[in-house]
């Protein structure tokens, strides 16, 4: 993580001959919005003076109150590879305050760094690694993004197989201009399916990079005549697009997640880490999968999780300790989709898991078994949960979860569910070709 001041970046704006700075900050969705300015307004941007419209932001503010300033931080100052050499454009994420300086307490970077602290409070420091899914589609003759693709390529396919390898190159070799530490990247399951994995870093900075990976992978592939998806579920035949993040504990330099005595490599303080997520995981979906799309992927016979079991060997349950373990030792949350807004998602676990810690939560037993393959009488009498299966029902689970709601404020809770129980409803006044098919010529 950088730690430039206020020189630094005055300094490299004018080694790097950078002629405009987006100031980058996120709604309430997760969607990056931004205000630009000129080099000649830099110290004004630095000084927190920039002001723009809350009212006109969907969820933000109403218009009595609407005048929002934005504070960069200047730790996120990068220059965008794509642009031109000469004046380059370069970005800052900030956080929104009010006028008179407080925090706007429904800006989702600013819910984030409140559990962060809380976290710190405690000793502890939460590092997490996302592991990003997207499609690669075809656009028409007016560049409107279609769901068609001409590549039948699957899991970890090289060329000509894979016909989004060489987007999804210049993905990576973008990503590490602007400083990301990328992992793997490959191939997934569903024709024009890909993945890039980056390195862990704090919860903050790993918010910061996925609203970021996601600008970066749809810019490069508008470039390369393709669009772009983290939507969960584009197709119905093949598999969905997820988010697993893997999540791990520090405190003072060393993971506390890690005990070579135990069988899966685990500390208490990581079992009760790992319940406090089983605790509230059912309202946490209303968070880390906030679409009606969302559920479309939780459908068994795919890779995604649909009931609620841990194991240290199995790769199917909703969270699983990999093999690797020692200072590497982690749980991975695989519910989870790229709809999400980064921030909110690792508030709500990074919470979870810190009042399973404080109230000594125990998960529920292993299972080692592939849940999806077992009978319902099986589940049954190993007591296994399911996620909420639709919008609403994941709706309902946070309405009754009080705790989940006031890490996320009460105010932004509210607008979130109304939010959702109306794009619900919407979705269902709609009338789809498979209702046309179905029943048009039959009635």
């Amino acid at each position: 993580m950088h730690n430039y001041t206020r020189e630094d970046i005055l300094k490299m704006v004018e080694e790097e001959d950078v002629g405009f700075i987006r100031l980058q900050f996120t709604d309430i969705y997760g969607t990056i919005k931004n205000m630009a300015v000129t080099v000649s307004q830099l110290e004004k941007a630095l000084d927190n003076r920039c002001v723009f419209d809350g009212s006109s932001v969907e969820g933000f503010a109403e218009l009595g109150e609407s005048d929002m300033y934005l504070y960069p931080d200047l730790n996120t100052f990068e220059i965008f590879p794509w642009r031109p050499q000469q004046g380059k454009v370069a970005r800052m994420i900030c956080d929104v305050h009010y006028p008179d300086g407080r925090p706007f307490e429904l800006d989702p970077r600013y819910i984030l760094k409140k559990v962060v602290k809380e976290a710190e409070e405690m000793g502890y420091t939460l590092k997490a690694s996302p592991e990003c899914e997207f499609f690669l589609f075809h656009t028409d003759e007016d560049g409107i993004p279609t769901t068609i693709t001409h590549e039948q390529g699957s899991s970890f396919d090289v060329g000509p197989l894979d016909l989004g390898e060489n987007a999804r190159r210049d993905m990576v070799l973008t990503l590490e201009d602007m400083g990301f530490n990328v992992e793997t990247s490959h191939h997934e399951l569903a024709p024009a399916q890909h993945e890039i994995d980056f390195h862990y870093d704090d919860a903050l900075s790993t918010a910061d990079n996925i609203v970021t990976f996601r600008m970066v992978v749809k810019t490069i592939a508008k470039r390369h005549g393709l669009h772009a998806t983290f939507m969960p579920k584009p197709k119905i035949e093949t598999a969905g697009s997820g988010m697993h993040m893997n999540l791990s504990l520090w405190k003072d330099g060393k993971n506390i997640f890690r005990d070579d005595t135990d069988k899966n490599g685990m500390s208490q303080e990581g079992y009760q880490f790992m319940g406090g997520i089983l605790e509230h995981i059912k309202a946490i979906t209303c968070i880390t999968n906030p679409t009606v799309n969302s559920y479309k992927r939780f459908v068994p016979g795919y890779e995604a999780p649909v009931y609620i079991t841990w194991s240290g060997k199995s790769r199917s349950p909703l969270i699983r300790i990999p093999a690797m373990r020692g200072e590497h030792t982690r749980l991975e949350l695989r519910s989870p989709d790229p709809s999400a807004n980064p921030y909110l998602a690792l508030a709500v676990l990074l919470a979870a898991g810190l009042d399973g810690i404080k109230n000594s939560i125990k998960p529920i037993g292993s299972i080692d078994l592939n849940a999806q393959k077992m009978t319902d009488e099986q589940r049954a009498s190993l007591h296994i949960d399911m996620l909420p299966q639709s919008l609403p029902e994941a709706i309902n689970e946070l309405e009754q979860d009080s705790f989940i709601k006031d890490v996320l404020g009460r105010e932004l809770s509210t607008k979130m569910i109304d939010s959702h129980k109306k794009a619900y409803h919407e979705y269902c006044m709609q009338v789809t070709d498979w209702e046309i098919a179905n029943y048009l010529h039959k009635i």
